[in-house]
């Protein structure tokens, strides 16, 4: 047992820990070396890999409803199945991020995606699909947050929006390979042949992570810091209650009211667009899917340009999502009126939803993260993640349900515009 002077070594690393934690962020002041750029490029890689099946349904939109037989709504389904489970999978994910290393939680995620992908391919019809969108949803649920927490802890605040924006830019990169490659895999070979696609790219992704990524080297040299003293009272809250007390902070509030109509907006450019420019506008099916890539495309460059704008705003990282609030609502009205019916306006409309209402994502997760209680970030992720989750579930199937019932795409993009136009006030209004 040890006292006095030979106990100081320790607690001045365990201040110095808890200094560093104040950022939120464990080890993220002074990230080590050139490492971290592998880092991001492979947590960015994993993210496409493992989103890439899922993010090529709405291109195969047209492929998908004519060799099933599926409804509108029922093409919903197949996006709201791919993101059940993770309801309640983020929030395990988090806790699991805040114990065990990002290598293993991101790796097995990634690896089941590929299995349930691969194994998938044998399925016979519209319900086997939906059990295998349920298990891939299943492993993806860690590689989110997991990939989101590991670049946040290799990059300086100075730098963590860009950051945070590239490897954010991994969803819609995947979506624009996959908007490119799976409508013509589908029509060569059938659907079947896309699941094979989607696992093999998915393993991928599961063995670059698992291979390379390391944690920064600072968080071997500083001990994480202890636990405070238990407190007074009698009988304490539970730590799960203790942590979902985040869902009460001003900034948390706003993460999930904006990231609620954010992300149903992206759900919808993936499940409405192809069918609303081959419908409303007349445009054939395969160049339809092209102006889904090139929506994507313009995710990609938004969610990196936003982010790494908001490193400099000097109003705030969320000045940045109130702005693609802003850019959303009125690009979806005027896909209500005849503008929303001429070619040329439609596509340009939806490149513009691309860049802001795919973008968005980048700024918004560099937001939480550095918002979260100190030693919380994974589960801060976690949690806002899992209640945005919610709109991922229903809204596909909501819009496709919509569309079915009136024979119309205005309800559908009406109910987005509402939506984004009450975030944009609300959040807008507790920020001042």
């Amino acid at each position: 047992m040890t006292n006095g002077p030979q106990h100081q070594p320790s607690m001045t690393n365990l201040s110095r820990s808890r200094a560093i934690d104040r950022d939120g962020l464990a080890g993220a002041t002074r990230p080590a070396g050139r490492y971290r750029w592998v880092v991001l490029g492979v947590a960015t890689f994993t993210q496409a890999a493992s989103g890439f099946f899922v993010q090529g349904i709405g291109a195969m939109s047209v492929h998908l409803e004519r060799d099933l037989g599926l409804s509108t709504t029922q093409l919903g389904l197949l996006l709201s199945a791919s993101q059940l489970i993770p309801l309640i999978g983020l929030l395990v994910a988090g806790e699991l991020l805040d114990r065990y290393n990002e290598r293993w939680v991101v790796g097995v995620g990634a690896g089941i995606v590929a299995v349930s992908l691969l194994a998938g391919s044998a399925v016979p019809g519209y319900a086997g699909l939906l059990l295998v969108l349920l298990l891939v949803g299943a492993g993806y649920s860690t590689v989110q947050p997991g990939g989101s927490k590991s670049v946040a802890s290799w990059f300086e605040t100075s730098q963590r929006g860009l950051a945070m924006g590239v490897r954010q830019a991994g969803v819609p990169l995947g979506g624009v390979v996959a908007a490119a490659a799976l409508p013509l895999l589908a029509g060569a070979a059938g659907w079947r042949a896309t699941l094979v696609a989607g696992g093999l790219v998915a393993l991928l992704g599961a063995i670059a992570f698992m291979g390379l990524y390391r944690r920064p080297p600072i968080a071997t040299l500083i001990p994480p810091a202890a636990p405070p003293p238990p407190p007074a009272a009698p009988a304490p809250p539970s730590p799960f209650r203790e942590r979902l007390r985040m869902l009460r902070e001003p900034s948390m509030v706003r993460s999930l009211v904006s990231g609620t109509s954010l992300v149903s907006v992206h759900s919808g450019i993936g499940v409405l667009a192809v069918l609303h420019l081959h419908e409303a506008a007349s445009v054939r099916a395969e160049q339809a899917a092209l102006v889904l890539v090139a929506a994507q495309a313009a995710g990609v460059a938004g969610r990196v340009f936003l982010a790494a704008w908001s490193d400099r705003v000097r109003s705030g990282r969320y000045t940045s999502v109130l702005i693609c609030l802003a850019a959303v609502t009125v690009a979806m009205a005027a896909l209500m009126t005849p503008a929303g019916r001429s070619p040329l306006a439609a596509c340009l409309l939806l490149v513009w939803l691309g860049f802001f209402g795919i973008g968005w994502y980048g700024p918004w997760v560099a937001y939480v993260a550095e918002s979260a209680p100190p030693g919380r970030t994974g589960f801060a992720l976690g949690l806002a993640m899992a209640v945005t989750q919610i709109a991922i579930v229903l809204v596909p199937t909501v819009l496709g349900l919509l569309k079915d019932l009136t024979h119309s795409f205005v309800p559908a993009w009406g109910l987005l515009t509402a939506m984004t136009a009450v975030a944009l006030a609300v959040t807008a209004r507790r920020r001042r």
